[in-house]
């Protein structure tokens, strides 16, 4: 029993040290930062916002992000679903913002312990 639980342990320690870490992109999000998202950007970023959707550069994505945060200022964000699957992962996360609450959906590859932002979905 003692080993099952010790080989339990070393399999989630190693799953927790592969995880890629979404921390810095909640903490953008959370303050109404695009810029600090534009080293987690990929070369092409699919976004869709309220009123536009399309697949862009990194530069055009955090434009487009500072576009939203301008109009809807952030109060707060939660990742209420996050998960990984060897090289990528994805979260979905509440925005509560100051005309109204949004739903985002993250999808990211992992380089390393860094995740690198594929997709951004608001709705």
């Amino acid at each position: 029993m003692k080993r099952l639980f010790l080989t339990l342990a070393l399999v989630l320690s190693v799953l927790s040290v592969m995880a890629a870490d979404i921390l810095p992109i909640s903490n953008a999000f959370k303050g109404g930062n695009a810029s600090s998202l534009s080293g987690s950007m990929d070369k092409e970023v699919d976004m869709a916002l309220p009123g536009s959707s399309k697949k862009c550069n990194a530069n055009d994505a955090v434009s487009m992000l500072n576009t939203f945060f301008g109009g809807n200022k952030p109060t707060g964000f939660t990742v209420v679903h996050h998960a990984d699957k060897k090289e990528n992962g994805f979260f979905v996360a509440k925005l509560p913002t100051s005309s109204g609450e949004y739903r985002v959906n993250v999808t990211y590859r992992a380089e390393g312990n860094k995740a690198i932002i594929q997709s951004i979905r608001i709705e």
